[in-house]
């Protein structure tokens, strides 16, 4: 199992619940007045204790900082970015640090005090992982050019995201380097999470392509990066998935996930699909969720994609 895999731990939210108009829609201020909770689609579905856990939360948001941030003086009040979103500890009534901060909440089962603990971790890794210039980076476009594509939406608007790691693929030389197919992998990310407006969108479809992989073809290397991809991935990149799809799947790898199927959560569970070989099988899978003119030919859509 790769990156997401373990990421989507947490309950999804039910729109139908009634909202907490209290909870919801005002905030006191500093000075005992109050003020308008600012919104948007997706705050809109969140329930009466997602606002109780997000409330408590942002409370905790400056004391996160100076603990994610020890060297800098002012991180109580510096104001940081995350996903493209300004996280301004001094004004965090804002309807798409909600959707970034409930996620971190969401994946720790509304837990205030697991939730500061995952976003310290995640801010801390930002920083030794030097994020930022691994999204400058230039990758040689012989080696991953053809390794990882966004294309199109599913019907709800999400961008679904491809990786392919079969086919012509020089698997050898993708994951002779780790620490650079690593860097290479959070940067696709990143750009992947660039096309969520956290507006109405704050979650993608990733779909693995298998095709051609073999037993021999997995040597250490591949499995130390997709190891350490997992461990990224679930830890600091949380609830960003809103379904997986393995394709073009080798009998063996069916049979791995099948063994390790007791181990994964439910929630985790029920966002994978395994699906078999051929544009019509995987397009029986993914047609659902992705109209045919989004969909690759390939992949059992009309799209002239990659």
């Amino acid at each position: 199992m790769s990156e997401t895999e373990r990421q989507e731990t947490a309950t999804s939210p039910a729109s139908s619940e009634p909202q907490d108009t209290t909870a919801q829609e005002v905030q006191e201020s500093a000075e005992g007045s109050t003020v308008k909770e600012p919104q948007n689609a997706l705050t809109e579905k969140f329930t009466p204790k997602e606002w109780d856990a997000l409330k408590a939360f942002r409370n905790e948001i400056p004391d996160a900082l100076a603990s994610a941030y020890p060297d800098k003086s002012d991180a109580k009040t510096a104001a940081i970015n995350l996903w493209g979103v300004t996280i301004d500890p001094s004004n965090l009534l804002d309807a798409r640090v909600s959707v970034v901060l409930m996620k971190f909440l969401r994946a720790r089962n509304l837990s205030v005090s697991e939730g500061k603990v995952m976003f310290i971790a995640t801010l801390r890794w930002r920083d030794e992982f030097n994020v930022e210039a691994a999204c400058k980076e230039e990758f040689p476009q012989d080696v991953f050019g053809q390794l990882g594509h966004i294309y199109g939406k599913d019907k709800a608007g999400r961008p679904v995201v491809y990786n392919v790691y079969g086919g012509n693929q020089d698997l050898k030389a993708i994951f002779g380097d780790v620490q650079r197919f690593l860097r290479w992998r959070v940067a696709f990310m990143e750009k992947s999470i660039e096309l969520l407006d956290l507006e109405s969108t704050d979650q993608m479809i990733q779909v693995h392509d298998y095709a051609g992989v073999s037993m021999t073809s997995r040597d250490a290397n591949s499995k130390n990066a997709a190891s350490e991809a997992s461990s990224i991935f679930s830890s600091h990149y949380p609830e960003l998935l809103h379904k997986k799809y393995f394709i073009n799947v080798p009998s063996y790898m069916t049979w791995i996930f099948w063994l390790f199927k007791p181990l994964i959560p439910s929630v985790t569970l029920a966002k994978m699909s395994v699906v078999g070989s051929g544009a019509s099988t995987i397009g029986k899978a993914l047609l659902p969720e992705i109209d045919a003119k989004q969909l690759p030919k390939r992949y059992g859509g009309e799209a002239e994609a990659f």
